[in-house]
């Protein structure tokens, strides 16, 4: 019997949150547009472009656990973060929503919901990306050690 490397175990259980957001994040946005009817954004697609490909990827990098997909996911959420950042600013009104690439269709700044009074859509993408991108960089850190 080989005894288990209790940083291996660490490393996947942050893997697994990461898979975790992502799913959330993925369900959260098709439950928004196909079940609540809210048309997504030109920004929201972007964003959804980013965080769906997370859901697969960071499987596959668990069963068995492989740490470079780190590698990969980083780039995704970094953009993804950029975005919604991008789209929390214009949502919030400090950047103009002439700034927006929502010129034509679903404006960029539709309020649909205010979670809490504070989490819009756009800014829970925004911290669901921060929470990934927090944790990737975490583990980053860890396989270089």
């Amino acid at each position: 019997m080989s005894e288990r490397d209790p940083g291996v175990d660490v490393e996947w259980a942050m893997a697994f949150f990461v898979w975790l957001v992502a799913c959330l994040g993925t369900l959260g946005s098709l439950f928004f547009s196909e079940v609540m009817g809210f048309a997504p954004c030109n920004l929201c697609w972007f964003q959804r472009i980013f965080l769906y490909p997370l859901v697969p990827m960071m499987l596959v990098g668990l069963f068995p656990y492989d740490g470079s997909v780190v590698r990969f996911a980083l780039p995704l959420t970094a953009c993804g973060w950029l975005v919604a950042g991008y789209h929390t600013l214009i949502y919030e009104g400090v950047i103009p929503e002439s700034a927006a690439p929502c010129s034509k269709g679903v404006s960029c700044s539709e309020e649909y919901i205010e979670l809490f009074g504070v989490l819009s859509i756009p800014a829970l993408s925004w911290l669901a990306f921060t929470i990934i991108g927090v944790v990737l960089v975490e583990l980053k850190r860890r396989q270089r050690v």
